[in-house]
């Protein structure tokens, strides 16, 4: 059984997963409350399902881009679980989890996340055989630099506000914005990707491992 743990946002969520189903999935937005919500979220949630600690093989934990304290809220409370219980750490960047919430498709794909400030963190995506591939790194943005690098029809993905989805959805004849129900970063999608890379042996360090922090404002290419 491997634990999903993602608290890139203001939106956090938790994810049982064994490789056939998914166990469990809970997501919520926190009002800057994650050092508080996560354990008694995670208690309640094996509590639900009849699991314990000792039934946990494995944690996965969305790595960034995203807000600076939640990333380390998240990322302390899992190396602490790792470290403790012996469990292997798989980290996933947390674009990479916005990307897989959409099918794959001919179009180019820009997942996107809050980043604070008023920025939102931007990454590439192009289509492969084993899903969206990552093109580059992630950088930072705002939603109208955003919508004037676009000159071809692309699909866009993620965490916006309501005014970012308004400014976006001018654009209408390049850009396709996806709902926001299909926009939710599902922990269970994390999950999968995690034991994916854990079944393929792609382990993390527990005491070594780092979020993916964006400083330096700039425009996709």
């Amino acid at each position: 059984m491997i634990l999903a743990i993602d608290t890139s946002t203001a939106q956090l969520g938790l994810a049982l997963y064994d490789g056939a189903m998914v166990v469990a999935e809970l997501t919520w937005t926190s009002r800057q409350r994650h050092t508080v919500e996560l354990a008694p979220a995670l208690s309640g949630l094996l509590n639900r399902t009849g699991y314990s600690m000792g039934d946990l093989s494995a944690v996965g934990v969305a790595i960034g881009p995203g807000s600076f304290t939640s990333l380390r809220v998240g990322l302390a409370f899992v190396k602490g679980l790792a470290i403790a219980r012996r469990l292997p750490v798989i980290g996933v960047p947390t674009l990479d989890v916005v990307a897989a919430s959409v099918p794959v498709q001919g179009l180019p794909l820009a997942a996107v996340l809050q980043a604070g400030r008023g920025r939102i963190a931007v990454g590439w995506y192009k289509a492969s055989e084993n899903g969206w591939q990552a093109e580059g790194p992630a950088r930072t943005t705002n939603a109208d630099a955003l919508a004037e690098s676009i000159h071809h029809p692309t699909l866009i993905v993620g965490e916006l506000s309501a005014e970012e989805r308004q400014r976006l959805a001018r654009k209408r004849k390049n850009i396709q914005l996806a709902s926001p129900a299909q926009s939710v970063r599902r922990p269970a999608l994390l999950a999968e990707l995690a034991w994916a890379r854990w079944q393929s042996g792609q382990i993390d360090d527990a005491a070594s491992l780092a979020p993916i922090y964006l400083h330096v404002e700039g425009g996709p290419s």
